[in-house]
């Protein structure tokens, strides 16, 4: 643990405050503008959530800021800090590279604040930068220890072969991963995900986190992946390239799998697994691990869809539930095709709603497992925090940078 930040910092980064909610934005985007300069350091980031639109840079504005309101009271942090540490386990970041963004950072709030951003304030922010680099460097350096020293685990980038490649509906497909030198792999956590690494003729390294479909074993892991891209929208330049050219014997660089959102195995208390569109794909590994494991335990899966013919794996949902009579389905479809049978391919027409959990699932007790877009969960996990259900039961994943749902309520309505 770093020594403890001074009074006198302190009190100078909380004066930024103002600064920081004014110019923070301008300020992340200037910190990744010097940051790219490096083609080395710019290959260490996924650049779909980056430029103009990105979410990144948005995301770390966030952050920077809640650091700055919080820098005198830390333990607020520490959930955003474990989930940083684990994204950076999947992008192999290294001590070295701290310094990096600790030079492009400095100078982007120079670069901004312009006369505002006096010696003193500069000094400020480089302690307390250094205080939480410190903090997140020990503890990467920890989740690399203990992929290292695991069965099957690895650090770094490690060779796998796409063995197959299924069809799970007309947006998505599952690719099952094995690795090149034949060993076992490193059991994952259900619902962490994978770090991989893309060399793409004609766009170079392009690094991706997608989400372990399946129970824990250790000779595979899948992944399931949805095109992405709309109608006006450029298409996603990995899940094209997946869907159009990975075809079995295709080699991919993984990092091993990391992630905090993962099923407590441990407990036997009620579980309500809820997703919307791919985020189905941690739900999948939490499913199969609970047949597999704990069958007897009392599970909700509760899946929102547009309608069927995007709609993934609702057979291999149905094998999994059949025959258990603690494991429940329910579907939901948006905007249900004729051909869609209500009663067989789905419960109901519509959005899933907090109420509708609250009224048919034990929200007295289940734990509840969220994932799938941003205004899916805006408001699942504000409605289920108003009708009662404590923040420790409230348990969520979103694909993108790491961010806080800090908006929901008015972007949910």
């Amino acid at each position: 643990m770093p020594s403890p930040l001074s009074p006198a910092t302190i009190a100078l980064v909380k004066a930024t405050v103002p600064a920081l909610e004014v110019h923070g934005l301008a300020i992340t985007r200037r910190m990744y503008e010097r940051l790219f300069q490096d083609p080395a350091i710019r290959d260490l980031f996924n650049q779909s959530h980056h430029g103009e639109t990105g979410s990144q840079p948005k995301a770390l504005a966030n952050a920077v800021l809640a650091y700055a309101r919080n820098i005198d009271n830390l333990g607020a942090l520490t959930g955003a800090v474990e989930r940083i540490a684990q994204k950076h386990a999947t992008l192999a970041i290294l001590p070295a590279h701290y310094h990096s963004v600790a030079e492009a950072l400095l100078g982007a709030i120079r670069d901004v604040l312009g006369a505002a951003a006096t010696p003193e304030i500069c000094a400020a922010w480089g302690e307390a930068y250094w205080f939480l680099a410190d903090i997140l460097i020990d503890r990467e350096a920890a989740i690399y220890r203990d992929h290292e020293t695991q069965p099957g685990g690895w650090t770094g980038w490690r060779d796998f072969r796409i063995e197959s490649v299924t069809r799970e509906s007309e947006t998505i497909r599952s690719f099952v991963l094995v690795p090149v030198d034949g060993g076992r792999v490193l059991r994952h956590q259900p619902g962490q995900y994978l770090g991989i690494r893309f060399d793409l003729p004609g766009r170079g390294v392009l690094k991706r986190n997608y989400s372990v479909s399946c129970a824990p074993d250790d000779r595979a892991y899948r992944i399931t992946v949805k095109r992405e891209g709309a109608p006006g929208l450029p298409p996603g330049l990995v899940s094209s390239w997946l869907h159009d050219e990975a075809a079995p014997g295709t080699v991919l660089q993984a990092a091993a799998p990391a992630g905090d959102f993962v099923l407590d195995r441990a407990s036997s208390a009620p579980v309500v697994l809820v997703s919307g569109g791919v985020g189905l794909t941690p739900m999948m590994s939490m499913l199969e691990t609970i047949r597999a494991e704990s069958p007897e335990r009392p599970t909700w899966y509760v899946h929102g869809a547009l309608n069927g013919r995007v709609h993934a794996m609702a057979e291999h949902a149905r094998r999994l539930a059949a025959g258990s009579d603690a494991i429940r389905l329910h579907t939901v479809y948006e905007a249900p095709l004729a051909g869609d049978r209500p009663g067989a391919d789905y419960d109901a027409a519509g959005r899933i709603t907090p109420d509708w959990l609250a009224a048919h699932t034990p929200a007295a007790e289940a734990t509840y497992y969220l994932c799938g877009p941003k205004p899916f969960l805006a408001s699942l996990v504000h409605g289920l925090a108003r009708l009662g259900v404590p923040a420790e039961r409230i348990r969520y994943e979103f694909f993108g940078p790491a961010d806080e749902l800090e908006e929901a309520p008015r972007q949910a309505a």
